[in-house]
């Protein structure tokens, strides 16, 4: 309810009363509520957030289109402060050439020695799988006494 006054010789005078509803007074105030979405526009949306998933789950699934390559530490060997040696597996195919991050680590997992090693193409009848993996060894220098040797990181090198 609104009331309107209007001042009259020093004296407010009632002039009317008017009816609004909350709705008008809330609207007037703040802005108009916001349209709800149709029934229409929420079957729509959600046919297209279903159809984005599957292509995004599908991508995932089928890889995308690169070649893969993994590493498996096997073991390694402390020679003395200036040399570590890395025992690892490359699993790839036989064709592709690779490189591998190779990281000595201290006893307090600081990196005390780094090479990145390249594994290039192989047949298939050396190592095992077809020459899909195979039994690789990096020397890395080090600046101090390491107390483990790991494989970081592998990934495939594009052909030129």
């Amino acid at each position: 309810m609104c009331i309107n006054v209007r001042p009259k010789n020093d004296k407010l005078d009632l002039v009317s009363v008017s009816e609004t509803s909350a709705a008008t007074s809330v609207a007037t105030r703040y802005g108009a509520p916001k349209r709800r979405w149709t029934r229409r526009t929420k079957v729509i949306l959600s046919a297209v957030v279903a159809v984005l998933t599957l292509v995004f789950v599908a991508w995932l699934a089928l890889g995308r289109g690169e070649p893969s390559v993994a590493s498996k530490d096997v073991g390694f060997s402390v020679r003395d402060s200036t040399l570590t040696e890395v025992d690892f597996q490359v699993v790839k195919d036989p064709g592709a050439t690779a490189q591998c991050a190779v990281k000595a680590l201290a006893s307090s997992f600081a990196i005390v020695g780094w090479d990145v090693v390249t594994i290039g193409p192989n047949g298939t009848d050396s190592g095992i799988d077809q020459g899909r993996t195979t039994a690789q060894r990096a020397a890395v220098r080090t600046e101090s006494l390491a107390v483990s040797g790991v494989v970081d990181s592998c990934w495939i090198v594009p052909a030129p």
